[in-house]
């Protein structure tokens, strides 16, 4: 039997999406082009593969069994071919479209554009939200290809690699009436709070931290980005609890100070996944490499930093 081997990707979007018009999207195809695929489809692997339901498409015992023998298949079968092309980043010219969480944002990607900028300037990024959920990002999918932060629970076509562990500072401003050069206990839950939504997932692993010291705070105002927390700070008599290479960033500031947290909130970690599929092509290969070096770059700054300075 001869198999039409441009058929198995609209499987795997298909399977990914969970949606005709989703998947069309994603193919750049219209759906009736997609729904005539999804019938020769059908016809090659011999089963109806996907049954219609109120939200969408829900795969057959059969796709579920077929699923990962193609994903696979297809992986190797780009791997195969990636493999041969060469990837100069001096002379190329692409778009990569990356998820970094809030924290990644700030304090990552600019030192990351200024790396490609001197040694890649074809190389341009466009970056979309991370969200709560992988499945937004489009990683899961492969439209997106890196998803940078910190990954929960990720399914089995995502590969992950952690980069960093990054602690817990406090933020108040310079002149602040009531703190001095340290922050006790009872100073920290005195205080207003500023807190920060999204990224949520960092978000509950300080409230995590926080319960597990038994620290209370008391939280008077939620924001949506550290800029917005440090100017809360900066003209209130707040508090905020912030990663601390953002506070050392935020040291800078003449109207801030940064102090360490009244007792020890532990760490998060800062990690980088991508599709499977991406595994050997030579320029997402090349991308990691670099986005490595900028860590490993600030992984020195902050310890010549830390030797300098006790916060």
């Amino acid at each position: 039997m001869r198999y039409d081997l441009n058929l198995l990707p609209i499987f795997v979007a298909l399977m990914e999406e969970r949606s005709v018009t989703r998947a069309a999207e994603r193919m750049g195809m219209t759906q009736p082009a997609l729904s005539n695929a999804l019938s020769r489809l059908r016809l090659m692997l011999q089963d109806q593969l996907f049954v219609r339901e109120r939200y969408g498409i829900q795969p057959t015992p059969i796709a579920l069994e077929l699923s990962p023998l193609i994903a696979e298949a297809l992986a190797q079968l780009d791997n195969a071919v990636l493999g041969q092309q060469a990837f100069d980043p001096v002379q190329a010219e692409r778009l990569f479209t990356i998820a970094p969480n809030g924290y990644v944002e700030f304090v990552l990607v600019p030192a990351i554009v200024a790396r490609l900028e001197k040694v890649a300037p074809g190389i341009k990024l466009r970056l979309t939200p991370y969200g709560n959920d992988l499945v937004e990002t489009g990683v899961m999918s492969g439209t997106t290809a890196l998803v940078l932060g910190r990954i929960v629970d990720p399914p089995d076509n995502l590969i992950v690699q952690h980069l960093m562990d990054e602690g817990l500072a406090c933020a108040v401003r310079a002149d602040h009436p009531g703190v001095g050069d340290v922050m006790t206990r009872e100073q920290f839950e005195t205080m207003k709070h500023v807190n920060i939504v999204p990224p949520g997932r960092m978000r509950a692993g300080l409230f995590q931290a926080l319960a597990q010291q038994q620290l209370k705070r008391d939280v008077a105002i939620s924001v949506t980005n550290f800029f917005a927390a440090a100017e809360m700070v900066a003209v209130t008599d707040y508090c905020a609890t912030l990663p601390s290479l953002i506070c050392r960033q935020l040291m800078h500031a003449p109207r801030l100070k940064v102090l360490p947290a009244p007792v020890d909130l532990g760490s998060f970690p800062v990690e980088m996944a991508w599709h499977v599929r991406y595994r050997h092509d030579p320029a997402h290969r090349w991308l990691r490499a670099l986005i490595g070096e900028v860590i490993t770059d600030f992984k020195d700054k902050t310890a010549a930093t830390a030797m300098m300075s006790p916060t």
